[in-house]
């Protein structure tokens, strides 16, 4: 898969990525087996339920946990839904600490099965890697390389102690780090390997199935990372600007080497709010950096978003041109599924910056 020249974003040891499925203490013997016989698949976010779907493809049930436009960041699951984690062969996270609510959720439902973490492997960007100030200085960047040269042991370490620890709790929590990892191709194909891994050992799965899946999807999404590379490099560096609803970006960023200017809401959990002072800063920023537009996103408020651009004198993109970031959009949407959520967030960016994006590649279309 093509790689941007200056991706930052590091895989870890292979001996980490082997660990990618962890056996709760219990027995993983199908109790939650469908009507069928058909091995059950709990899965947390909109994103890896769509990529277990498509490894999976008829070798298991997948079944969601948050639906289109909810947030993993603050999420409560209904007795209904902890019945169905708790009956489920096997449990599919985003990880990397998105699911602040999972070890609740898995210790109220009784789940004893199959947890497949899609961030093993992954080396987490940390929370400040965007901070707001300085994000169109070049030295900024280099500081960052510094930073991040600095913190790799630091994240090596704390995966080696998840990776130890997951025998005794659930090792599905990589640490402080920026959980939205879907956001870059390359790094959402490590998450596809990591679900067609775990779904593959599961008994009664036809392996064949998920790993024939699993092959064709991860076709596609070299497809999807190529097409967004090419259309991109048709963009001066210093003219790659982006200001976002929330920090949800920045795999994305890094993948493309695009400069975030600023966020309407200056974290990267979408439940923070942006303070008076927050807001004169971001459209001063706006002012400056010559950013033309503000993107909000599908499954947060608009309005913050429309009042920051309209005091900068700047197009926003809210409604159905709202970028999807903590999830997929609904049945019918553009952002329907994962690629085509990427594909709308991308033809989107890539418009806002005046470039007209080639046609997609026959494994991208229909």
């Amino acid at each position: 898969m093509p790689t941007a020249p200056n991706r930052r974003v590091r895989l870890l040891a292979p001996a980490l990525a082997a660990a990618s499925v962890t056996l709760l203490a219990g027995c993983a013997t199908g109790a939650g087996a469908s009507s069928d016989g058909t091995p059950t698949v709990v899965a947390t976010t909109t994103q890896v339920a769509d990529f277990a779907r498509e490894v999976g493809g008829g070798a298991v049930e997948v079944t969601p946990l948050l639906g289109a436009g909810q947030s993993a960041h603050s999420f409560d699951p209904s007795a209904a839904q902890l019945l169905a984690l708790g009956e489920a062969d096997a449990l599919v996270v985003n990880g990397a600490g998105l699911e602040s609510w999972l070890d609740d959720a898995i210790a109220a439902s009784g789940f004893d099965g199959t947890l497949i973490d899609a961030s093993t492997g992954i080396e987490l960007a940390a929370t400040d890697e965007h901070a707001e100030d300085d994000h169109a200085d070049d030295a900024h960047a280099d500081d960052e390389h510094a930073d991040e040269a600095h913190a790799e042991d630091e994240h090596a370490d704390e995966a080696h102690a998840d990776d130890e620890h997951a025998e005794d709790d659930h090792g599905h929590d990589h640490g402080e780090g920026n959980p939205h990892i879907w956001t870059d191709p390359e790094l959402a194909a490590t998450m596809v390997e990591n679900i067609a891994d775990g779904l593959a050992e599961l008994d009664g799965v036809d392996a064949d199935v998920v790993r024939d899946g699993e092959a064709e999807y991860l076709d596609r999404l070299e497809a999807l990372d190529a097409w967004i590379e090419e259309n991109v490099e048709q963009v001066p560096v210093e003219q790659r600007l982006l200001v976002t609803n929330h920090d949800a970006f920045t795999y994305f960023l890094d993948a493309y080497d695009v400069t975030f200017v600023g966020s309407v809401i200056p974290s990267f959990d979408d439940n923070a709010e942006p303070s008076a002072a927050e807001i004169d800063a971001l459209v001063e920023r706006i002012r400056e950096t010559g950013v033309q537009a503000v993107f909000s996103e599908a499954s947060i408020s608009p309005k913050a978003a429309e009042t920051i651009a309209s005091e900068a004198g700047v197009t926003v993109y809210s409604g159905d041109d709202a970028l999807y970031g903590d999830s997929l959009g609904q049945p019918g949407s553009e952002g329907e599924t994962y690629l085509g959520s990427q594909i709308h967030n991308a033809r989107l960016i890539l418009e806002s910056w005046g470039v007209e994006p080639s046609a997609l590649p026959d494994v991208l279309r229909g």
